[in-house]
């Protein structure tokens, strides 16, 4: 049988290396692989699907399933995982407590986004911050004009107020919003502007305190497959998993070891601390892909997506992969 030809658009991380550079295959598939911001790869996909397999936003992809639209099947692998203690920009000397974020003005790129529902779930379970205590506002973070691209079932007491002709840095410089949640640094943060910094400057030890009393290490986009190659070729989920599954392996094994060579292969330092904290974190199997290494991530996502209006209804673990890949065979 001669493979079928599949195009997957995915940043190059260096957990997907050795698949981009076919070093590891997929069984029966000729892949070409296309690598984008993940701003392009979430739009060129969502609104055209462009190619076959796409990474894609958790946040998106549940809203999706929460409301019926099946036309994309999850794969549990998981290219980015990010703490958001670290995503939320103030202006310097004004909010130094979370706590403090009772009544405040607050901006998001959008509220359906990844990253966002994970710093509401901070502002909730940790911080004891409600949601409607705060006036909400939307907009791109450096450009004015970005808008929600789900449909949202917003709590009851939330208001989200849309802002169509400023950017949410350039209110943050102005003083008409206190704060801002937002994967993508404000440029103002990324060119050393003094006025504008973390709420939470050092926040490894908070993050890691977290992973280990929580279990939750976020999970911030999947791997997707539109609905007509799943059922065309069902076997393809299994033979794609597998392979981005022992590229995750192979990259993690050449940090591993890098430490210890007589060389550095990557250009950083300390990278053996890097290794050790993050084994430590995920228990000792770091960036584990499947669903029950993640359960207690995914089960508590879907838990704060419905609490906060992103999806439609609470979804289950069970209805975000197929069955084929809920577990794995054993020899």
């Amino acid at each position: 049988m001669d493979p079928i030809e599949l195009t997957v658009a995915m940043t190059h991380y260096d957990q997907v290396t050795d698949l981009v550079t076919g070093k590891v295959q997929v069984e029966g598939v000729r892949l070409r692989c296309l690598d984008f911001k993940v701003e392009e790869i979430f739009y060129r996909f969502e609104q055209f699907k462009e190619w076959e397999v796409s990474e894609m936003s958790m946040a998106t992809y549940i809203s999706l399933i929460s409301r019926g639209d099946n036309s994309m099947v999850g794969l549990p692998v998981f290219p980015s995982r990010v703490f958001r203690h670290s995503s939320i920009y103030v202006r310097a000397g004004e909010i130094t407590d979370p706590k403090e974020l009772v009544g405040k003005r607050i901006g998001v790129a959008e509220w359906a986004m990844t990253a966002a529902i994970y710093a509401r779930a901070l502002f909730m379970h940790e911080w004891g911050v409600p949601l409607e205590s705060i006036e909400w506002f939307q907009s791109g973070v450096n450009q004015a004009g970005r808008t929600e691209k789900v449909p949202l079932a917003l709590p009851e007491g939330v208001k989200l107020i849309p802002v169509a002709d400023r950017s949410l840095d350039q209110m943050l410089l102005d003083g008409d919003i206190d704060a801002i949640i937002t994967a993508h640094a404000p440029s103002s943060f990324e060119r050393r502007d003094p006025r504008v910094v973390r709420m939470i400057p050092n926040s490894l030890e908070m993050e890691m305190e977290y992973a280990k009393r929580t279990g939750v290490i976020p999970i911030m986009h999947l791997m997707v497959v539109r609905r007509e190659v799943a059922d065309a070729h069902p076997w393809v989920l299994r033979n794609l998993y597998t392979a981005f599954d022992e590229a995750r392996a192979r990259s993690f094994a050449r940090l591993e070891v890098s430490p210890a060579g007589p060389s550095s292969r990557v250009p950083l330092l300390w990278l053996d601390e890097a290794v050790r904290k993050t084994k430590e974190a995920f228990g000792g199997k770091p960036f584990p892909y499947g669903v029950e290494d993640n359960r207690t991530t995914l089960t508590s996502f879907a838990q704060w997506s419905y609490e906060q209006g992103v999806a439609h209804r609470l979804v289950s673990v069970e209805e975000l992969f197929p069955p084929q890949l809920m577990q794995g065979f054993k020899i």
